[in-house]
């Protein structure tokens, strides 16, 4: 019989490119030890009694300062499970059904369910082109439009470290951007959400430092509501443990406060516990924080080197390559057909996933002496 269409080949090595979470050169899932060995030391009363409906105010505090540690307070947020929960409570609290969220294409799939499971609708702007930049024109319109439409705003903006395009916005296009906000805030609330999942996997954290800092002095203004959906998913390889929060730092909103908090136990009641008591053991311990990054600093790396290589083989071929600056993906061009492109590679045992915006390449689950085989594959596919 046949191996059924898409299915690798019995027997055969595979690069599987589909994946979305980091592994090693030997193909198994990374697991930080710093973290993991925290969690085997959580006591019965870290573990067991419901946290907070809206979070253990430490955790939120100390999870807002991983991303900004000026922070002295933690403003408006809850805990969710996962950077899927914040999102989904943005659409909940900032939104009606039938109205529009906006984001950046190509996106995170899963941006399309929350908005349809919410009874609302995504709409979308391009990503800013490697060469020439945002399409300021075309931001400025879209904002408009759903102002015009709905009287209100919402932007999901998942930069820095974009998923799936492993790249982050520019200075200039920042810059841009705010721009933008700032004046069609006269039309009525604009809402930025950063969804920051990839931050600890930059290839230069500096630029991080520097993009979160531009943002935080643009909340401060006061003219557009921003806020962040942060996860433990990534940052502490604690997938299955559904941890996370939504945080506005830059307001006292009692209102928005007291939605949040509605919205979670009208949905998940209370987040698990224990992924808060190995976040805050680790944030209170210095010698723990170090022992962290030095394992993020090593993964980064892994990283940026097999973006390198895949970067490299592409041109070899005689393609453009692949812009990365951090995260588990990169984006590459799928020709007129990306569905039909992805299933060329797979006929030469390569799996990647199609999106109408090109082929989205999990390079958390390469390793970087496969690059020649999947470039080949890739070219071999491209050329029909």
């Amino acid at each position: 019989m046949p191996p059924r269409k898409g299915a690798p080949r019995l027997g055969a090595s595979v690069i599987n490119a589909t994946i979305g979470a980091l592994y090693d050169d030997q193909g198994k899932l990374v697991v930080l030890d710093t973290v993991m060995e925290q969690w085997k030391q959580l006591t019965s009363a870290e573990i067991a009694p419901y946290a907070p409906i809206g979070g253990d105010p430490a955790f939120l505090l100390n999870l807002a300062q991983r991303h900004w540690p000026s922070l002295t307070s933690l403003g408006a947020g809850v805990a969710t499970p996962g950077g899927s929960g914040a999102l989904a409570l943005t659409l909940k609290n900032l939104l009606e059904r039938g109205n529009t969220v906006l984001t950046a294409a190509p996106y995170w799939g899963p941006y399309s369910t929350l908005a349809i499971e919410a009874g609302q609708t995504l709409t979308t702007v391009p990503y800013p082109d490697v060469h020439t930049g945002l399409d300021l024109g075309a931001w400025e319109a879209a904002c408009r439009d759903i102002l015009d439409a709905q009287g209100r705003l919402l932007l999901w903006l998942n930069d820095p470290c974009h998923n799936p395009t492993g790249r982050s916005f520019s200075k200039a296009d920042r810059t841009a951007l705010m721009d933008v906000l700032r004046d069609v805030a006269s039309q009525g609330p604009v809402t930025l959400v950063l969804d920051l999942a990839y931050l600890d996997y930059a290839r230069n954290p500096q630029e991080v430092r520097e993009a979160l800092d531009e943002y935080a002095a643009f909340a401060a203004e006061g003219n557009v509501l921003v806020g962040a959906c942060l996860s433990l998913s990534k940052a502490y390889t604690l997938y299955g443990a559904r941890a996370g929060a939504l945080v506005f730092p830059w307001t006292n909103d009692k209102a928005l406060q007291g939605a949040l908090i509605t919205s979670c136990r009208g949905t998940w009641s209370n987040c698990a516990r224990a992924p808060m008591s190995v976040l805050n053991r680790i944030s209170k311990d210095g010698a723990l924080q170090a022992s962290l990054e030095q394992e993020h600093a090593q993964w980064r790396t892994l990283l940026a080197e097999r973006a390198t290589a895949v970067d490299a083989a592409l041109k070899a071929e005689g393609f453009p390559g692949a812009a990365y600056d951090g995260g588990f993906f990169v984006t590459l061009d799928g020709g007129a057909n990306p569905s039909a492109t992805c299933e060329r590679m797979q006929a030469h045992d390569v799996f990647v996933v199609p999106m109408p915006e090109g082929l989205r390449v999990g390079i958390c689950a390469m390793k970087a002496a496969d690059a020649g085989k999947f470039a080949g594959a890739y070219a071999a596919a491209m050329r029909g």
